[in-house]
């Protein structure tokens, strides 16, 4: 989902782009491919782990080195993991908060600080998911559910903190879509049932949702803060001409057992 996002961005004029991502591996193959797509942009890739406060730090001091500004902050990184309540380790239930939430929140505060310095204001989107405002089935996914509901009014609170600085922080809540969190066999059965129970009988894709993204990251939605939009299909048209430089937030999948 975070490439789809990144990939409408630079079709739309942006200027520079750094991922964070925690495997190197799986995001460089990414980033060339946008690199040869989009040869005028400045597309850079760090090896950050967003639960690391001082490495993030030094992630958006590196950013910005290389980009000049900070204007816009997406936050994709998330994990899941399907474990029954009463039977999840306090380990399992950290890890998927340290991630979702904690994680998120890092990153945003070391972006909001820079963009702060800067003096010019700036956009926040954080990925929620439908499963912040309601029980997902049928799998079991407490701890998930829990760090994107939190994504929610961490939105809310900082969306109120920070407009005095000209930041604006929102969310998107994207329904079941065909992403690295929903991939294998392991989970044929859940996504038959999530296709059966939605009316248009399928998942969504990534690029359906990059219409909201672009909207929350450009002039276009420069008057919405903590807007809770919950998009499962792409229906903004966008305008053209986009200079911002953008930093995006990612985190491999680290496990799904129902996954």
């Amino acid at each position: 989902m975070g490439f789809a996002a990144a990939r409408a961005l630079l079709e739309h004029g942006l200027q520079g782009l750094m991922i964070f991502d925690v495997n190197p591996a799986q995001a460089q193959t990414k980033v060339e491919e946008l690199q040869k797509e989009f040869p005028e942009a400045k597309i850079k890739f760090q090896k950050v782990d967003i639960t690391d406060d001082v490495a993030v730090a030094h992630g958006v001091e590196e950013t910005t080195s290389l980009l000049g500004s900070v204007d816009v902050l997406l936050s994709f990184a998330g994990v899941v993991g399907c474990h029954h309540a009463i039977e999840m380790t306090a380990a399992q239930w950290r890890k998927t908060l340290d991630i979702n939430t904690t994680g998120c929140f890092l990153v945003a505060q070391a972006v909001a600080k820079q963009m702060i310095a800067q003096g010019t204001g700036g956009s926040i989107v954080f990925t929620a998911s439908i499963s912040g405002h309601r029980v997902n089935y049928p799998q079991p996914q407490i701890a998930y559910n829990v760090s994107k509901a939190a994504l929610l009014t961490l939105k809310n609170g900082l969306a109120a903190e920070w407009a005095r600085y000209g930041i604006r922080v929102n969310s998107i809540s994207p329904g079941y879509a065909d992403t690295i969190l929903n991939e294998g066999d392991g989970i044929a059965e859940c996504r038959a049932i999530w296709a059966d129970r939605n009316p248009t009988g399928r998942m969504g894709a990534p690029q359906e949702l990059t219409g909201a993204v672009v909207l929350l990251s450009s002039s276009a939605g420069t008057y919405m803060n903590g807007t809770p939009p919950d998009f499962q299909a792409l229906f903004f048209n966008m305008l053209s001409g986009y200079q911002e430089r953008i930093l995006l937030s990612m985190v491999a999948r680290f496990s799904f057992e129902i996954m």
